[in-house]
């Protein structure tokens, strides 16, 4: 097991990362930014280093400094979090070159699922389902429009290198066609420094559901089950819940077995997680992308399995086996969580300043990962995530109901939050009864 590792990330994941270690008896060293430098994870840390300015590019994505940073304070590894460089392969190679152990998955699996296009070819190869639409990145407009009138309209344009909602825009006719693939690859190029853009059909009518797997060295892997990401916003979740409800038992069994071909088709080994669109209409479920990162919503799957997934990341990463195999996970009870970013609740616009007060929720089954004090500036630099409240309950009324009384309890004052319009949502009947889908989540946001 390592003695010390480096944390190359900011927020609640660097603290919930923190926790972990200290009760593993690791040592951390935070890499932090100057914006940062009075954070709650620079306090709790063992030590900290300032690798650069406020913005990430001089910061958290400088990849000499972080490695500078990691060999002065004698870390043997670096834990990326979720965001910043936990996807760059690169930075993944230059740990390895450095002698420092990449907690995640190999630079070969994080560049072979990080293309979006060539993931769909290798999940194919693999036998898991994918939209229909196009198998490689699209030369022009011309062939664009040729593979979107094929796969049928409407279709979805999205960037290969991408991520977060970016370089992803649907087009509903071919007059669209020329003016959208212009726009996503600008987008694209801009965003991830490639302007490479595939087609997809839309699904009109979807349930956002992706399963975490997870993977040793010695070819052992589990599935801990599934998650709904259903309400969400531009792409961005807001609401993320397991079990996923109302799941017919074939299609959550048939999720379960893509999702591990998939991981094995790269030999995959860390926590990963691997993304499914499920038709609402039919129950037809297509693979669209693997995130080879802990994600921000893991701690549903942690209350439900009692599996601490940041352990198993780093246990994994020290060459330790999983222990472990399918028959020994256990899936109790439900969990949802909603994400408190500082956005409107109603234009979603960013609500970056002070936080002059800051009241947890608390009680039986409810937990909270964040970073908040009082006072906080919440910077205007980085993710507008402020906390994360996660809940438990026996089943999911239960949850439901526990996550209405916590987010109630929880004050925020100096910012706006997005929790008005997660008690809204909450409230829903689509919602409640279960069958939320991207319908359901557009027509709450247009109020």
């Amino acid at each position: 097991m390592f003695h010390k590792i480096l944390i190359a990330n900011r927020g609640e994941i660097a603290l919930r990362i923190i926790r972990t270690c200290r009760e593993l008896g690791i040592r951390t060293v935070i890499a932090h930014s100057t914006a940062d430098a009075q954070s709650l994870p620079v306090r709790l840390a063992d030590e900290s280093i300032c690798v650069g300015p406020d913005e990430a590019r001089g910061s958290y994505l400088n990849i000499a400094g972080i490695i500078s940073a990691a060999v002065v304070t004698d870390s043997e590894a670096i834990h990326p979090g979720y965001g910043f460089l936990a996807e760059n392969p690169a930075f993944a190679e230059i740990c390895r070159g450095c002698g420092l152990t990449f907690i995640g998955p190999s630079p070969e699996a994080i560049r072979l699922m990080g293309d979006k296009a060539q993931a769909r070819v290798i999940a194919k190869q693999a036998g898991v389902p994918v939209v229909p639409g196009s198998e490689l990145p699209l030369k022009d407009e011309a062939e664009a429009g040729e593979i979107a009138e094929a796969a049928g309209f409407p279709v979805i344009f999205k960037a290969a290198a991408g991520g977060g909602g970016r370089g992803m825009r649907v087009v509903r006719g071919r007059a669209e066609v020329a003016q959208t693939f212009a726009a996503c690859q600008a987008e694209a190029g801009a965003a991830f420094g490639s302007s490479e853009i595939y087609c997809e059909k839309f699904i009109e009518e979807a349930r956002h559901v992706e399963v975490q797997v997870l993977g040793d060295k010695n070819g052992m892997r589990v599935h801990l089950g599934e998650r709904d990401c259903s309400v969400q916003r531009r792409h961005q979740k807001l609401i993320e819940e397991s079990p996923a409800p109302v799941l017919p038992a074939e299609t959550r069994a048939g999720l379960h077995k893509a999702a591990l071909a998939a991981a094995a088709a790269v030999n995959y080994a860390s926590a990963g997680t691997v993304e499914f669109l499920v038709d609402a209409r039919t129950g037809e479920f297509y693979f669209i992308e693997m995130n080879t990162r802990i994600q921000v919503e893991h701690p549903v799957t942690e209350m439900v399995t009692g599996i601490d997934l940041i352990r198993e990341q780093i246990r994994v990463a020290a060459g330790e086996p999983l222990g472990y195999r399918q028959d020994a996970v256990r899936f109790e009870g439900h969990a949802i969580e909603c994400r408190v970013n500082a956005e409107d609740p109603v234009t979603f616009a960013p609500s970056a300043g002070r936080v002059t007060a800051w009241i947890a929720p608390g009680g039986y089954g409810v937990r909270v990962d964040s970073h908040l004090m009082a006072p906080y500036v919440v910077p205007p630099f980085y993710d507008s995530l402020l906390a994360k409240v996660i809940v438990y309950g026996h089943d999911r009324a239960e949850a439901i109901e526990r996550m209405k009384r916590a987010l109630a309890e929880t004050v925020v004052e100096g910012v706006k939050t997005t929790i008005p319009f997660q008690l809204k949502v909450l409230a829903d009947s689509a919602f409640v009864h279960g069958g939320f889908s991207s319908v359901d989540s557009a027509r709450l946001i247009a109020g």
